[in-house]
């Protein structure tokens, strides 16, 4: 298994770092690791990304849409054939007060090439999720700023 989990505690309502998460046409303005974004977010259904594993390349990836429950809990992933690699990444939002959100990103790889992928890609996608992370955070105080002017 290979995973990475990183939190941020954010002075802003959960409302609005969902909606930074679940606004994909403004995921090029804050996010350095998912440049481009499309999805229902509709249990079942796809998201198609361009992600910067390295960052001279953004590559397609699809996904499957596995949970959502508004305002708490996105999930997404895929599963290979015979649990050779299965991926979920979970957005989780949970109020730390009337204006504070705390922001937990979850990756996790399972599967016989999990241990491979993350030698291989573990420092990438470490950075990447990192800067999705902190992208997520500046990118909700911006939108509560602007909100409150």
């Amino acid at each position: 298994m290979f995973q990475i989990k990183l939190s941020e505690e954010i002075n802003v309502p959960k409302d609005i770092v969902w909606g930074v998460i679940s606004n994909t046409d403004d995921y090029p303005i804050w996010n350095k690791f998912v440049v481009e974004c499309d999805s229902t977010f509709k249990v079942g259904s796809p998201i198609k990304m361009k992600v910067k594993v390295f960052p001279f390349m953004a590559m397609p990836q699809k996904e499957t849409i596995l949970k959502n429950k508004e305002y708490e809990f996105l999930e997404y992933g895929i599963k290979m054939p015979l649990g050779i690699l299965t991926s979920s990444r979970q957005h989780i939002l949970t109020s730390s007060g009337s204006e504070t959100t705390k922001y937990e990103s979850v990756f996790i790889l399972k599967g016989l090439l999990a241990p491979l992928v993350g030698f291989l890609l573990g420092s990438q996608l470490n950075r990447g999720f990192s800067d999705m992370t902190s992208g997520v955070a500046a990118r909700s105080l911006e939108v509560y700023a602007n909100k409150n002017d």
